[in-house]
């Protein structure tokens, strides 16, 4: 099996994750998925797309991603792993993945802050006199 890209993103974070047969091995941004992720709860949602579809400890991922938070690059290597499973084998893993939900982008994005308040609904204090 050749390696195969797909891309990932959730709110300002933008995942490229190249998938490759081997050992269950996952590098973030050259370091180990340990490293860079520290909470578990993090680490679950990166391997939730391999244990959906049963094939834990079967690809090698490498990811290169940038921008957000910890929490928004969880999700976009969650939605990027998708995507790349669904180009290895698409009738195998496709709708499993289609009914955990792992392979819709969740398009919530922060509303920009608006001019004269202090921030994007809320306004300052109404006084009357």
């Amino acid at each position: 099996m050749e390696q195969t890209h797909a891309l990932g993103r959730r709110k300002a974070a933008v995942a490229r994750v190249y998938l490759t047969a081997g050992t269950g091995n996952i590098t973030v941004n050259d370091r180990p998925l340990e490293t860079y992720f520290p909470l578990e709860s993090l680490r679950y949602v990166v391997n939730q797309p391999f244990e959906v579809t049963g094939t834990l400890g079967q690809f090698d991922v490498k990811v290169t991603i940038n921008g957000g938070g910890i929490k928004g690059q969880a999700e976009a290597i969650r939605l990027g792993i998708s995507r790349a499973l669904c180009e290895v084998n698409k009738e195998a893993y496709r709708s499993a993945l289609k009914a955990a939900g792992f392979l819709t982008r969740d398009s919530r994005e922060v509303e920009r802050k608006k001019p004269g308040q202090p921030g994007a609904r809320r306004r300052f204090q109404f006084s009357k006199r």
